[in-house]
């Protein structure tokens, strides 16, 4: 299928286009996971788990949402 074919039927919406695309290579731009590695001292590792047991998520997830907001804050200013 032409991609000028495929958006057509995107356009219209009235087929699933789902079937058209080949999810097992999909992958989200610019959002591909690093790994690294940090320290932190051991009274913020028992903040963070504090803190993460209060909301109910892991410690990389708060770490991960603290991080995005900073970063956002500091984009925008």
């Amino acid at each position: 299928m032409k991609a000028s074919e495929f958006d057509t039927k995107f356009d219209e919406g009235e087929e699933n286009i789902l079937e058209d695309i080949d999810l097992t290579h999909a992958r989200r731009p610019g959002l591909e996971n690093k790994r690294v590695n940090v320290d932190f001292p051991v009274w913020m590792v028992t903040a963070l788990d504090r803190e993460a047991k209060r909301l109910g998520v892991t410690r990389q997830s708060v770490i991960k949402i603290w991080l995005a907001d900073r970063l956002e804050t500091v984009d925008q200013g």
